[in-house]
């Protein structure tokens, strides 16, 4: 039987932030989720080939080259990060995790302090025990030395680690990094079949945890 892992480690942009609200901010509302991907794809593109850029500098990139919009236009764009908040499934999952006794932290793409600045406002930092950026180790996820960075971290080998997010390109990478992972169905287009495939599945989050918190045969 599969003990429950030691730590879950959240995903933060798209998992617990919701980017609804910078819809508004584009030129166009069809314009946030190619913006969105279009951002990881140039962060993955810079890790894949030696090099680093800061979350906020590469959507600032992925929004000029795909817009057009000027310094000013981009400018009120990301200032929109600093009022998004958290999806409604966040906190009952977060309950959930804190009555099983479960330490919780944040692994995200994005800055430590951005990540920080969103805990205190949505209320959260009471239940994150650590933020683990990508900053630390200069590459982005889904690249293993990032969950490997995050397990050392920790002081826990990588299969007591869990990773939960919506995105099922993270979780392929955590899984192909010897973690476990959970993958919240926030997309209607599922999760690609091509990859790992998580180990809990859920259509919010405290489904997912449950999952996760439940010993397996």
């Amino acid at each position: 039987m599969t003990e429950p892992p030691a730590v879950i480690a959240f995903d933060v942009i798209g998992t617990l932030m919701s980017l609804e609200p910078l819809r508004d901010r584009l030129p166009g509302p069809d314009l946030l989720e190619p913006w969105y991907t279009r951002t990881i794809r140039d962060g993955m593109t810079l890790s894949a080939t030696g090099g680093y850029a800061a979350f906020p500098d590469v959507a600032a990139a992925a929004l000029r080259g795909l817009t057009g919009c000027g310094d000013e236009q981009v400018a009120g764009v990301l200032a929109g990060f600093a009022d998004l908040p958290a999806f409604d499934d966040v906190v009952p999952a977060l309950d959930k995790l804190r009555a099983a006794s479960m330490r919780v932290i944040c692994l995200t793409n994005g800055p430590a302090q951005f990540t920080g600045q969103f805990l205190d406002r949505a209320g959260l930092r009471r239940y994150i025990t650590r933020i683990v950026s990508v900053a630390d180790v200069g590459r982005w996820k889904p690249f293993p030395v990032v969950y490997r960075y995050a397990a050392e971290m920790l002081a826990v080998p990588p299969s007591q680690l869990a990773l939960v997010a919506a995105h099922d390109w993270d979780c392929h990478g955590a899984k192909a990094a010897g973690l476990r992972t959970g993958w919240v169905n926030r997309q209607s287009s599922g999760y690609n079949p091509l990859f790992l495939p998580p180990d809990a599945t859920g259509a919010d989050l405290s489904e997912v945890c449950a999952a996760l918190l439940a010993p397996a045969a």
